[in-house]
């Protein structure tokens, strides 16, 4: 029986997580649940699973949470809390939203777990140091992404000097073949309506800016070691086709399921094995038909902008993503405009100066800083002291 630690536990993917465990009884036994604020939710997970630790972010939870558990269950608490559970399981699924994701990230490497990985912020703006301890001795990181999962599938049986390029498939999102006016009108609850996965409001906004497919770019380049220029991103609105390899003797290879997270996480968790539990199976009688169609990077800057961060290196990426999540943010808080949020991204790699990642220090001072610009962005936009 596999152990698993699951942090971030009551968020879209942990709750799918545990869909995944439910699902072949038996296989797989969770150890650990962390989660950053929600108690009740934690507690009911809890009650189900029977974890030896349970771990909450905000210390001042902790007392109302152990009040909440059965009896034997050991409670964390504390900024801290969630990476002290990240070294235990054969499988540590690192489903924390944003760049609070990071040190979960490192303390499951650098114990040398399999780390899988749904948080793809922490990738992205500490990749140099990530990339490190990576190397730890039985340390390997399974991405839940849809897209990068597909990618890792592709790639079995194929040695990596013969890969041509990796595609990786956008849906779109909710304004694909919108521009102009027709974009800077858009409401929260617009880009909240993602019309084929269901996702949290953060990363539900990012694909809607194309961001998501952005930073995706940058996690692929981390995970399997390609360049820039050989990475695409296609729009396929069915979201059938998960992502592509090409190889150098003009084969492409595919992964197609319907959108179903269930899948990647399954993957991730059973690897090299395979679940035994089947999410989105396709019936091919009716699937008609598959579209693609180049992204309008004029109509969503952020998928260059990206691209942009990703090449120049360093602390770029790691400022992109402070800027990113900060105008998301602002934007779900309905203080600036959807076309803003780019603006906001770009206002922040312009004057940024520019460094490097050697250390977590270094990490945490180039998102402080990203963060900061782009707070001031947003002032200037609303008005705000």
């Amino acid at each position: 029986m596999k152990t698993v630690s699951l942090v971030g536990s009551t968020g879209s993917i942990g709750t799918q997580a545990l869909e995944v465990v439910r699902a072949e009884p038996g296989r797989y036994r969770v150890i650990a649940l962390a989660a950053a604020t929600s108690v009740d939710a934690l507690a009911a997970q809890a009650e189900e699973f029977r974890p030896e630790v349970v771990a909450i972010a905000d210390a001042s939870l902790a007392s109302k949470l152990e009040e909440l558990l059965p009896v034997g269950v050991e409670v964390l608490a504390g900024p801290e809390a969630l990476a002290m559970v990240a070294g235990e399981a054969d499988v540590v699924v690192n489903a924390v939203v944003g760049f609070a994701g990071l040190p979960v990230t490192l303390a499951a490497l650098r114990a040398g777990r399999r780390l899988a990985l749904a948080n793809k912020e922490s990738l992205i703006a500490g990749g140099p140091v990530v990339q490190r301890v990576r190397s730890s001795p039985g340390a390997e990181i399974l991405p839940v992404d849809s897209e990068h999962c597909a990618v890792h599938q592709c790639l079995q049986g194929s040695p990596r000097q013969r890969v041509a390029r990796i595609v990786l498939t956008a849906s779109g999102g909710p304004f694909r073949g919108r521009t102009g006016e027709a974009l800077a009108t858009v409401s929260v609850d617009d880009a909240l309506a993602h019309p084929t996965w269901t996702m949290g409001p953060k990363i539900t906004v990012d694909s809607s800016t194309l961001m998501n497919k952005g930073l995706e770019v940058i996690e692929a380049n981390e995970l399997f070691g390609v360049g820039f220029d050989s990475i695409e991103v296609v729009v396929h609105p069915q979201s059938v086709i998960h992502s592509m390899v090409e190889f150098t003797d003009g084969a492409t290879m595919a992964q197609l399921s319907l959108p179903d997270m269930r899948l990647p996480i399954g993957y991730a968790l059973a690897y090299p094995d395979r679940s035994t539990a089947a999410f989105g199976t396709l019936d091919w009688r009716l699937l008609s038909r598959l579209d693609f169609e180049p992204p309008d990077e004029a109509s969503f800057p952020c998928l260059g902008l990206a691209y942009e961060a990703g090449r120049q290196g360093g602390d770029a990426p790691a400022t992109l993503n402070a800027a990113n999540e900060v105008a998301v943010q602002a934007f779900l808080d309905r203080l600036i405009s959807w076309v803003d949020i780019a603006e906001v991204i770009k206002q922040v790699l312009d004057g940024h100066n520019g460094g490097s990642l050697e250390t977590t220090e270094d990490v945490v001072e180039a998102d402080r800083r990203g963060r900061e610009l782009a707070r001031q962005a947003v002032r200037a936009r609303t008005g705000a002291s």
